[in-house]
């Protein structure tokens, strides 16, 4: 699943974004394609929970008539390096699954090569930041009631069948987290609105849900499993911090307020709407632009690749103090970096921006000693 397109398929990518995108949901039934549903078979979830030490109460959750199951029922409480933790117990896990509850296994985007071969993807079409869980349920269990998600939804269903429910609501770009208890469940099924559509997930079959979209499902026949994957682009605050971070460097932003009693408070206006301006300014420049990218591209998952016992060669290079030639945003932001150090080497300016494609970081290394910026040291 190298594109969205294959993944959507027979929806194209500019179908989807003209006609789906945050709008309404979309269920793409695998009919004679099974490709999909091979992200994950069984044998490969087996594989993944069987990593015991990566499991414990904070990333793998069991439910039961919609309530999670206290950890210490299906945990051991294991000591390491001085802190306790909620260790998984697989025996237990297994005793709640044949009385009946469901498994949700948290943040597996990195634990299973295809899982993070699709997030990475998702990530470069959406800008956005990608989650991965994976749900086993079991015939006539409901894990979870009506409720809406605060991101998209991308749901890829690998084994068994499931009914979902789905509702006409969908609220509008929730953003906090509302506490589950009886009264938020009964508030959900109250403000869900009539049934819009049923669908039954079968092995290849996707779905996508805007988020705040309400729904719910059950599993129909045996044991089901899907793959959910969260989607969640940088919105207007994520701006924030960013903006923090830059406008610190002017010191009009450094400087005490005026009192608001200063002028029948004039001058606290005035100061305010200058302010306001100098903002607005720096978030139309194209540095800012370019900042927002950077944050962008951060989120993309980017799989560990060792090749062991094989050791990567060094490059060392030692900065002379003549000016580095102008890069591209990316790259002179890694170039920045090198400029600060005394000696610095090609590799661990690939690995520490990893966010910028190495190609163009070796380009920008080759230009700054070409202008004799850095120059070869011995290794």
């Amino acid at each position: 699943m190298a594109t969205l397109d294959e993944l959507l398929h027979p929806i194209t990518t500019a179908q989807f974004f003209a006609e789906y995108d945050g709008r309404k949901p979309l269920y793409i039934p695998a009919g004679s394609e099974d490709r999909k549903r091979e992200i994950l078979t069984w044998a490969a979830f087996n594989g993944v929970l069987g990593q015991s030490t990566v499991w414990t109460a904070q990333n793998l959750r069991l439910m039961r008539d919609h309530v999670p199951v206290p950890a210490d029922q299906y945990c051991d409480r294991i000591v390491g390096n001085g802190m306790p933790i909620m260790r998984v117990a697989p025996a237990k896990v297994d005793m709640f699954l044949s009385a009946g509850a469901s498994l949700v296994a948290n943040d597996v985007l990195y634990l299973h090569p295809p899982l993070t071969a699709i997030g990475r993807t998702l990530s470069e079409t959406f800008a956005a930041q990608i989650g991965a869980n994976v749900y086993c349920s079991f015939e006539g269990v409901r894990a979870f009631g009506t409720h809406f998600d605060y991101h998209d939804v991308l749901v890829v269903h690998t084994e068994g069948e499931k009914v979902w429910n789905l509702y006409a609501n969908q609220a509008p770009n929730p953003i906090d987290p509302i506490p589950d208890t009886a009264e938020s469940r009964r508030w959900f099924e109250q403000s869900r609105g009539a049934l819009l559509q049923q669908v039954t997930m079968r092995p290849g079959d996707v779905l996508y849900l805007p988020r705040g979209w309400y729904h719910d499902a059950l599993a129909s026949d045996g044991a089901s499993l899907h793959v959910t994957f969260s989607i969640t682009p940088m919105y207007g605050r994520s701006l924030l911090s960013l903006l923090d971070n830059a406008a610190m460097q002017d010191p009009r932003f450094r400087a005490w307020l005026p009192s608001a009693r200063a002028e029948g408070g004039a001058a606290l206006s005035r100061t305010l709407s200058e302010m306001g301006q100098l903002l607005a300014d720096l978030m139309a420049t194209r540095a800012f632009h370019d900042e927002v990218a950077m944050a962008q591209e951060r989120m993309v998952p980017r799989p560990s690749a060792y090749g062991l016992p094989q050791r990567k060669p060094v490059t060392l290079y030692r900065v002379t103090g003549l000016a580095f030639p102008p890069a591209a945003t990316g790259v002179g932001v890694a170039l920045d970096w090198a400029g600060q150090q005394r000696e610095f080497s090609l590799e661990a300016l690939v690995a520490l921006f990893d966010f910028v494609s190495e190609g163009d970081i070796r380009a920008g290394v080759a230009a700054a000693e070409k202008a004799g910026a850095i120059t070869r040291a011995p290794g």
